[in-house]
């Protein structure tokens, strides 16, 4: 997960156990422009301005990234009185999700 405040700057990120796009603590201030690949900057930006317009609440991606399937989630974080406050972003690999059949029901041990 990042966070991205209303100024499109990075305030947080987490270290979850399989980080799929690498983040070290320098992007921790850094504009979330300077975080993506020059290719991908007008999306980003596209994004960004549908979100503080309020066209948008949220965008999703997936892609394949050499073996997974990723899936990335961003979200308008909004204040009561619906003021664009930040954007929050999810990613997860979603290859084993894919890979599911039947059904469970139960908890596991």
């Amino acid at each position: 997960m990042t966070f991205i405040d209303e100024n499109n700057v990075v305030r947080y990120f987490s270290h979850g156990k399989e980080r799929i796009f690498a983040r070290t603590k320098a992007v921790i201030g850094r504009t979330v422009q300077n975080c993506h690949p020059p290719q991908s900057v007008h999306v980003v930006e596209k994004l960004l301005e549908d979100f503080k317009s309020g066209r948008k609440d949220a965008e999703d991606f997936w892609i394949a990234l050499g073996e997974k399937m990723v899936y990335i989630r961003y979200f308008a974080v909004r204040d009561e009185e619906g003021h664009y406050r930040g954007t929050l972003e999810f990613t997860q690999n979603i290859t084993p999700i894919r890979a599911l059949e039947g059904q469970k029901r139960i908890l596991s041990e």
